[in-house]
């Protein structure tokens, strides 16, 4: 089995340990302690860790009030506790997706620019892949009526990432609908990873009725949905994600593959996400989340804004990234690796090169994405930072 270096992760970790870095690559909502859960929490009387739990495996595929606050995030009755297995974060269950799922002699449909991880694996297992690619004159929504031009007799699996990493753009409720219609019609799989989900910057579920829904809620039995706490939820410490499907075949299939690389999670990770899943707490961090994310983006947009002369953005609405080009007066991409490894030599802001981690060959070149939810004080250093060396830079 050969892989290729995953790109965005290996640039994280050569340097987001540099002393003093003002880090807006990260991608999690600003993370939060258990004492803070508490103090969001509209129960103070519930405890979120039972410290006299024997520290057994616990339940193997995660336990039934997990497992049940995860498939009541999706609307519908088709999805169950049963429907849901628990994993060390989202990038283990969309790995097992792909482990379980998909291997040579299939072909696979995936949105691009995304994580890496989505159209890499599946092509190390040895299936062909196709890239779906997002286009910033349309908005970076996908196009269904390209799917007729990449679809072939023996496409398994279509892969969206909604809302997407690195644009920060979800895909809409009608392309939703569309993107599913299309793969019912020919019985072809679809994965969704909504890790982003449902961090959108118009509000939380229950006051917005303009969120997309989920490929869950749509009854589609080949559909599979990823998750995790780490990034909407602000515990990626945790480490928790999930799978979930109406499909009783899927799951089954997907907790074979499983048992070759986890036997259970923690109990004390599972039982600290039940917590922050619970009614009294899901509500509260949401709404932090949410607000958080409004008032970092208004400030990434005035930056934007000021700067507009050398750089461009399709707006983000929903998620933690936005992916900004960054050009010369001429209208010329920067070198964006190079242009990245600058601003962390002069200035300690870190930022994460587009055209490295998220394209092959010229794609999206001069792109860079942001990290915009952690703590607003770091953002707004870091992008007074950034000003004064975009015009120092360009001579602005």
């Amino acid at each position: 089995m050969r892989f290729d270096c995953f790109e965005v992760e290996r640039w994280m970790d050569l340097y987001e340990c540099t002393p003093g870095i003002l880090n807006v690559a990260e991608t999690c909502a600003e993370s939060v302690s258990i004492d803070q859960l508490i103090q969001l929490s509209e129960d103070k009387a519930t405890n979120p860790l039972q410290t006299s739990t024997v520290l057994t495996y616990g339940a193997i595929r995660g336990s039934s009030t997990l497992r049940q606050r995860i498939a009541s995030l999706y609307k519908g009755e088709h999805l169950s506790a049963e429907s849901v297995l628990i994993t060390q974060g989202a990038i283990a269950a969309n790995f097992l997706v792909f482990y379980g799922l998909v291997g040579p002699g299939d072909h696979v449909i995936c949105v691009y620019p995304t994580y890496q991880q989505l159209y890499s694996v599946p092509e190390s297992l040895g299936a062909e892949v196709s890239l779906w690619r997002l286009q910033p004159e349309n908005g970076f929504v996908p196009d269904v009526d390209e799917l007729e031009a990449l679809v072939k007799a023996n496409t398994k699996m279509i892969v969206i990432n909604n809302p997407n990493n690195p644009t920060g753009v979800p895909i809409p409720r009608d392309v939703v609908y569309e993107i599913v219609e299309f793969a019912k019609a020919r019985g072809i799989m679809i994965l969704s990873d909504e890790v982003y989900r449902p961090l959108f910057h118009d509000g939380i579920i229950e006051d917005n009725a303009n969120m997309p829904p989920s490929v869950a809620d749509l009854g589609y039995e080949k559909a599979i949905v990823t998750g995790s706490l780490s990034k909407a939820y602000s515990l990626a410490g945790i480490r928790v994600g999930w799978i979930a499907s109406g499909d009783e075949a899927i799951i089954e299939r997907l907790a074979e593959a499983r048992h070759y690389t986890a036997i259970s999670v923690s109990q004390l990770d599972d039982q600290v996400a039940s917590y922050a899943l619970s009614p009294a707490v899901r509500g509260p961090l949401l709404r932090r989340n949410v607000s958080l994310a409004r008032r970092n983006a208004a400030m990434l947009a005035a930056f934007v804004e000021a700067h507009s002369s050398v750089c461009s953005w399709v707006a983000p609405s929903a998620g933690t990234t936005a992916f900004i080009r960054f050009h010369d007066t001429d209208g010329q991409p920067v070198d964006d690796v190079a242009f990245c490894r600058d601003v962390l030599d002069r200035t300690k802001v870190l930022i994460v090169p587009g055209s490295h981690c998220f394209g092959r060959g010229v794609d999206f070149a001069g792109y860079v994405r942001v990290g915009f939810v952690g703590s607003s004080a770091v953002l707004d250093e870091a992008l007074q930072k950034l000003g004064e060396y975009v015009r120092q830079r360009f001579g602005l």
